[in-house]
Protein backbone atom coordinates (compact mmCIF):
# COMPACT_ATOMS: atom_id res chain seq x y z
CA UNK A 1 0.00 0.00 0.00
CA UNK A 2 1.42 3.36 -0.92
CA UNK A 3 2.22 5.89 1.76
CA UNK A 4 -0.37 8.32 0.36
CA UNK A 5 -3.13 5.65 0.34
CA UNK A 6 -2.24 4.59 3.87
CA UNK A 7 -2.52 8.20 5.11
CA UNK A 8 -5.88 8.62 3.37
CA UNK A 9 -7.20 5.42 4.97
CA UNK A 10 -5.99 6.51 8.40
CA UNK A 11 -7.60 9.93 8.00
CA UNK A 12 -10.90 8.35 6.95
CA UNK A 13 -10.83 5.98 9.93
CA UNK A 14 -10.18 8.85 12.34
CA UNK A 15 -12.98 10.92 10.80
CA UNK A 16 -15.48 8.07 10.98
CA UNK A 17 -14.42 7.16 14.48
CA UNK A 18 -14.98 10.69 15.72
CA UNK A 19 -18.42 11.08 14.14
CA UNK A 20 -21.41 10.47 16.42
CA UNK A 21 -23.37 7.37 15.59
CA UNK A 22 -26.49 7.96 13.55
CA UNK A 23 -28.65 7.19 16.55
CA UNK A 24 -26.64 8.67 19.40
CA UNK A 25 -28.74 10.65 21.82
CA UNK A 26 -28.23 14.39 22.07
CA UNK A 27 -29.96 16.06 25.02
CA UNK A 28 -29.23 19.57 23.69
CA UNK A 29 -30.93 18.71 20.39
CA UNK A 30 -33.71 17.11 22.43
CA UNK A 31 -34.25 20.36 24.30
CA UNK A 32 -34.91 22.04 20.95
CA UNK A 33 -37.32 19.25 19.96
CA UNK A 34 -39.04 19.66 23.35
CA UNK A 35 -39.99 23.19 22.34
CA UNK A 36 -42.85 21.54 20.39
CA UNK A 37 -44.11 20.13 23.70
CA UNK A 38 -43.99 23.44 25.59
CA UNK A 39 -47.42 24.47 24.30
CA UNK A 40 -48.87 21.96 26.78
CA UNK A 41 -46.06 20.79 29.09
CA UNK A 42 -43.47 22.32 31.41
CA UNK A 43 -40.38 20.49 32.58
CA UNK A 44 -39.21 22.70 35.44
CA UNK A 45 -38.74 21.08 38.84
CA UNK A 46 -41.86 21.88 40.90
CA UNK A 47 -43.35 23.65 37.88
CA UNK A 48 -47.09 23.90 37.43
CA UNK A 49 -49.06 21.54 35.26
CA UNK A 50 -50.26 22.97 32.00
CA UNK A 51 -52.71 21.45 29.57
CA UNK A 52 -50.47 18.40 30.02
CA UNK A 53 -48.69 17.31 33.19
CA UNK A 54 -45.29 18.61 34.26
CA UNK A 55 -42.68 16.30 32.70
CA UNK A 56 -39.86 16.95 35.17
CA UNK A 57 -38.77 13.53 36.41
CA UNK A 58 -40.97 11.66 33.93
CA UNK A 59 -38.37 9.00 33.08
CA UNK A 60 -38.87 6.20 35.59
CA UNK A 61 -42.16 7.61 36.86
CA UNK A 62 -45.41 5.67 36.87
CA UNK A 63 -47.90 6.94 34.31
CA UNK A 64 -50.73 9.17 35.54
CA UNK A 65 -49.04 9.77 38.90
CA UNK A 66 -48.89 13.57 39.17
CA UNK A 67 -51.21 14.61 41.98
CA UNK A 68 -53.90 17.04 40.95
CA UNK A 69 -53.56 16.52 37.20
CA UNK A 70 -56.68 15.31 35.39
CA UNK A 71 -55.55 12.39 33.24
CA UNK A 72 -57.77 10.52 30.80
CA UNK A 73 -59.45 7.42 32.17
CA UNK A 74 -57.34 5.34 29.78
CA UNK A 75 -54.06 6.84 31.07
CA UNK A 76 -55.17 6.33 34.70
CA UNK A 77 -55.99 2.67 33.93
CA UNK A 78 -52.56 2.15 32.40
CA UNK A 79 -50.83 3.83 35.34
CA UNK A 80 -52.79 1.71 37.82
CA UNK A 81 -51.79 -1.31 35.74
CA UNK A 82 -48.12 -0.48 36.23
CA UNK A 83 -47.16 1.49 33.10
CA UNK A 84 -43.89 3.23 33.88
CA UNK A 85 -42.25 5.78 31.60
CA UNK A 86 -39.07 3.98 30.62
CA UNK A 87 -37.12 5.26 27.60
CA UNK A 88 -38.61 2.39 25.58
CA UNK A 89 -42.20 3.20 26.58
CA UNK A 90 -41.61 6.91 25.94
CA UNK A 91 -40.30 6.03 22.48
CA UNK A 92 -43.41 3.97 21.78
CA UNK A 93 -45.69 6.73 23.09
CA UNK A 94 -43.93 9.56 21.29
CA UNK A 95 -44.01 7.66 18.00
CA UNK A 96 -47.81 7.58 18.10
CA UNK A 97 -49.55 8.24 21.43
CA UNK A 98 -52.75 6.47 20.30
CA UNK A 99 -50.86 3.19 19.86
CA UNK A 100 -50.08 2.99 23.58
CA UNK A 101 -53.05 4.98 24.91
CA UNK A 102 -55.83 4.50 22.33
CA UNK A 103 -58.44 6.42 24.33
CA UNK A 104 -56.04 9.08 25.58
CA UNK A 105 -56.73 12.78 25.19
CA UNK A 106 -53.31 14.05 24.10
CA UNK A 107 -53.80 15.83 20.78
CA UNK A 108 -50.18 15.34 19.65
CA UNK A 109 -50.04 13.04 16.60
CA UNK A 110 -46.56 11.75 17.31
CA UNK A 111 -42.94 12.36 16.48
CA UNK A 112 -42.09 10.18 13.48
CA UNK A 113 -38.38 11.03 13.31
CA UNK A 114 -36.48 8.39 15.31
CA UNK A 115 -33.47 10.62 15.97
CA UNK A 116 -35.67 13.42 17.32
CA UNK A 117 -37.42 10.93 19.63
CA UNK A 118 -34.09 9.64 20.94
CA UNK A 119 -32.89 13.21 21.48
CA UNK A 120 -36.02 14.36 23.29
CA UNK A 121 -35.92 11.24 25.49
CA UNK A 122 -32.27 12.05 26.32
CA UNK A 123 -33.41 15.55 27.28
CA UNK A 124 -36.23 14.16 29.42
CA UNK A 125 -33.73 11.84 31.11
CA UNK A 126 -31.44 14.79 31.82
CA UNK A 127 -34.40 16.44 33.60
CA UNK A 128 -35.27 13.34 35.60
CA UNK A 129 -32.33 13.16 37.98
Amino acid sequence: MSHRLLLAAAAAALTLGSMPSAFAQDAAAGQRVFNQCRACHVIENNGRNGVGPNLHGVVGRRAASIEGFRYSANMRELGEGGLTWTPEKLDEYLTNPKTLVPRGIMAFAGLRNEQQRKDVIAYLQSQSN
